[in-house]
């Protein structure tokens, strides 16, 4: 059996101060993926005993970039999708392992007044038709901060932020087309009713206190995986960041 983590901390040196180390050793993972750890070569070292690392940073300081965190050494890494205008934000990295890839992926935020928008859907088409040239070969897991709710059971006020950065039309039918091309959200495979179940929430008006999130963090698999599933989990009582860590297990 394999865990695998998946945390967004908003900022790795933030989080580290807010207790993400003791998490880490808590969580004994086998696999740890990060979302905007905010660094650059050089600005932090951890010591992960028993852990090989792998970085993906941004171009532009303190933004975005993620990194894995593995027990199992993988056969090849890939930064990157292998298009330029994707890649300059640190934001994919590819493990390839014998018997699946595993994706880390922090999807770009459509942002306030929708400008990022008309990027993010260019985006999502090329890393879905990645993750499908991918799963053409073996089987694929992808996790991270997908930044999209994709149905209203999966925020607490769908009303109100119908046209909110993460929640537009177009986003959800992207991730829809994402399932569509032979993808399961591990969370509804096993919870498909289940509500109030969020990973992120706002630092403004006391959110995550009322627990007013939204679910925008995820374990995706290729439906070869289904069999293999054993469980998928929110952590929403970690701190740290303004997103909570989220786990799959599979065989």
């Amino acid at each position: 059996m394999t865990k695998l983590i998946s945390w967004n901390v908003n900022g790795l040196r933030a989080c580290i101060n807010k207790g993400f180390l003791d998490y880490f050793k808590k969580a004994d993972a086998d696999i740890f993926c990060i979302q905007e750890s905010k660094v650059q070569p050089g600005q932090i070292e951890l010591e992960l005993d028993g852990y090989h690392q792998y970085w993906n940073y941004a171009e532009r300081k303190g933004y975005s970039g993620t990194a894995v965190f593995t027990r199992i050494k993988p056969l090849c890494v890939q930064n990157g999708i292998g298009i330029d205008e994707h890649d300059r934000e640190g934001r994919v990295i590819t493990l390839e392992f014998d018997n699946y890839y595993l994706v880390n992926v922090y999807t770009p935020n459509a942002k306030k007044e929708l400008e990022r928008l008309d990027y993010r859907m260019k985006w999502e088409d090329d890393f879905r038709n990645y993750l499908v040239g991918l799963k053409a070969k073996k089987p694929v897991i992808v996790c991270g901060d997908m930044n999209v709710a994709h149905k209203e059971i999966d925020l607490k006020n769908p009303e109100s932020n119908r046209r909110s950065a993460g929640f537009t039309d177009e986003e959800r039918a992207k991730f829809t087309e994402l399932l569509n091309a032979g993808f399961i959200d591990t969370f509804r495979f096993f919870y498909p009713d289940k509500t109030g179940a969020y990973t992120w929430w706002s630092y403004m008006f006391n959110a995550r206190a009322r627990n007013a999130g939204w679910r925008i963090d995820y374990f995706c698999v290729s439906e070869e995986l289904k069999d293999r599933l054993v469980s998928a989990s929110i952590h929403d009582d970690v701190m740290g960041s303004d997103h909570c860590p989220v786990e799959l297990q599979i065989k």
